[in-house]
């Protein structure tokens, strides 16, 4: 085809070919534009009035290099139909054999619960068990519940997966996860707030590798790695340490031959990056933290020349369809969602909590020191909006921070914790803590009659971990302490719902969730690439309303928005 070049009020405009009508019509009103954005699946021509060089769309018809009878209109280009399963990676969906590039991340305690992981899985959607708080056992009667229901993933049965979180407090713990892991056959595993490699995540990640005849690797289990920072990033996406492959394997964690492919292959060949999130964040901003990951991959890919893929997805601040587009645009292989999760139907989080989030706001969110990791002085972050918690967190941390002993605390101030926070005295505090410490781990008790000022963390530490079994239990007479993690995505999520079905806490099914933010994500992206075309797209075209969407459906046929 010829192309042409014609003069509109944007000034010069390229065309590449003939759009003839043959009975149907150009669309250039603004409901129509709306209209285009709305149609995904259908083929879209973009085409040019020579009368008033407007530009606009059109749909069937026929192309040419000329006229050929009836109304014919300059063609500038054409837009295939697109699907939302294709905004991702589809080397990702194919790998992990889901419909969806969209994951919904593991909340802890099991607010992402058995119930959230199987309705995901049944509609190709990937999601993690929380097991972060967990003891192995509670984790092992999950993976029954999960596997009752969708079956073996090693027999064909749906992706799912579960979280493995870094417990420097409780490295038993850990490892005990990561074997479960390996001997129930999770083939994919979130691995979160880790500030650096542990023998059982690498355990996990190495165990079961090997190499055909043809000297392709395989590998049986995924690693998602939820990082925030590069360093971090680097450490899993680089080959593990040869000092600790060696020890795995004297130590008959891995065989010879794993440890030695596992010496050219990273740890992770999935990150999760991880923005201004709930729960553990650095509250970095995606649009700075995602190019850089990408950047770090592919510079760690020419490094170690390696030959399977490594994903990156987008996590945090993801509660709109344009963030996900945004996020999708950046060039994340996968998104990831947590807070909207969290206020879903199928979430472990009672519905008094699921209530409140959703009377949040994008600023009703604040940061509060973190029971795993207290003394360390890591935060998370939580809903402010209904509860003091985040307020009494930090005074018991600052308790903490400032006294080497429950006996060293004023009177006066020891008595204001004791009715405000604690809602007992210290001593029965201690009381019901070591009960709890005897039967997970007495060398924590062991330790704190050996050193008051841990007493005095595991005293504080065990409100932090009360605080959301309150929320999750739906404790009532404890909701000014209810610890909920909850990122700024929930308060736009919300904004974007209001009005909609989904603005009921007892409409928003986790799958409902995703396909409206994936169907709406695609809409945005589809409205900014008929604006990139030239197309005068209206604002409204970039507004997608949430709508009752099946998973199988042709919902979205036809051009009606």
């Amino acid at each position: 085809m010829r192309s042409h070049t014609w003069i509109n009020c944007e000034g010069s405009v390229q065309t590449i070919g003939i759009w003839n009508s043959h009975g149907a019509t150009p669309a250039f009103s603004k409901i129509d534009l709306i209209a285009a954005a709305n149609s995904l699946r259908d083929l879209v021509h973009v085409v040019l009035d020579p009368k008033t060089g407007g530009v606009g769309v059109a749909y069937e018809g026929v192309v040419s290099s000329q006229p050929n009878g009836g109304p014919s209109f300059p063609l500038i280009g054409t837009l295939p139909p697109t699907y939302p399963e294709w905004l991702g990676d589809r080397s990702f969906t194919e790998l992990h054999r889901l419909r969806f590039p969209y994951v919904a991340g593991a909340m802890a305690n099991g607010i992402a619960s058995t119930r959230l992981v199987i309705a995901m899985a049944r509609a190709g959607l990937l999601s993690f068990f929380g097991a972060a708080g967990l003891v192995p056992e509670r984790v092992g009667k999950a993976i029954d519940e999960i596997e009752s229901a969708v079956g073996r993933e090693d027999e064909g049965a749906p992706s799912w997966g579960a979280n493995l979180i870094h417990s420097p407090n409780e490295p038993a713990i850990e490892d005990a996860v990561a074997d479960l892991y390996i001997r129930r056959g999770v083939r994919h595993v979130s691995a979160a707030a880790y500030m650096g490699l542990t023998p059982a995540v690498v355990r996990y990640a190495m165990s079961g590798i090997s190499r055909d005849d043809s000297g392709r690797v395989h590998r049986k289990n995924h690693v998602f790695a939820t990082v925030s920072r590069p360093e971090v990033a680097r450490r899993f996406l680089e080959p593990p340490p040869e000092a600790m492959l060696r020890e795995l394997a004297a130590s008959g964690a891995l065989t010879q031959d794993e440890a030695s492919l596992a010496a050219r292959l990273p740890v992770a060949e999935t990150l999760s990056v991880e923005s201004d999130s709930g729960g553990h964040t650095d509250n970095r901003p995606l649009v700075a933290l995602l190019p850089l990951m990408l950047a770090l991959r592919d510079e760690i890919v020419r490094k170690h020349s390696y030959v399977r893929p490594l994903h990156v997805g987008a996590a945090g601040g993801l509660g709109t369809p344009a963030a996900i587009a945004a996020a999708f645009s950046l060039g994340a292989s996968f998104v990831v969602t947590g807070s909207v999760n969290q206020a879903a139907i199928e979430s472990g989080l009672h519905a008094d909590g699921k209530a409140m989030l959703a009377q949040a706001g994008v600023a009703d969110v604040v940061m509060a020191p973190a029971a795993d990791m207290f003394e360390l002085g890591v935060s998370v972050q939580v809903l402010a909006r209904g509860t003091m918690f985040a307020m009494r967190a930090r005074k018991l941390y600052e308790l903490y921070r400032a006294h080497d002993s429950v006996e060293s605390i004023p009177n006066d101030e020891r008595e204001k914790i004791e009715a405000t926070i604690l809602r007992a005295s210290f001593a029965d505090a201690w009381a019901s803590t070591r009960a709890f410490w005897i039967d997970r781990d007495p060398r924590e008790v062991t330790r704190a009659d050996a050193d008051p000022k841990h007493k005095l963390a595991l005293i504080c530490r065990a409100y932090l971990g009360l605080s959301s079994k309150w929320a999750i239990n739906g404790q009532t007479d404890r909701r000014a302490d209810y610890q909920i993690w909850c990122g700024p995505a929930m308060g736009a999520f919300n904004a974007w719902t209001a009005g909609s079905f989904l603005a009921e806490p007892s409409a928003r099914e986790v799958v409902q969730v995703a396909l409206n933010l994936l169907e709406g994500a695609a809409v945005v992206s589809r409205a900014q690439q008929l604006r990139s075309f030239g197309v005068p797209m209206p604002p409204e075209a970039f507004d997608f309303r949430p709508r009752r969407l099946a998973v199988g459906s042709g919902e979205h046929q036809g051009r009606n928005p």
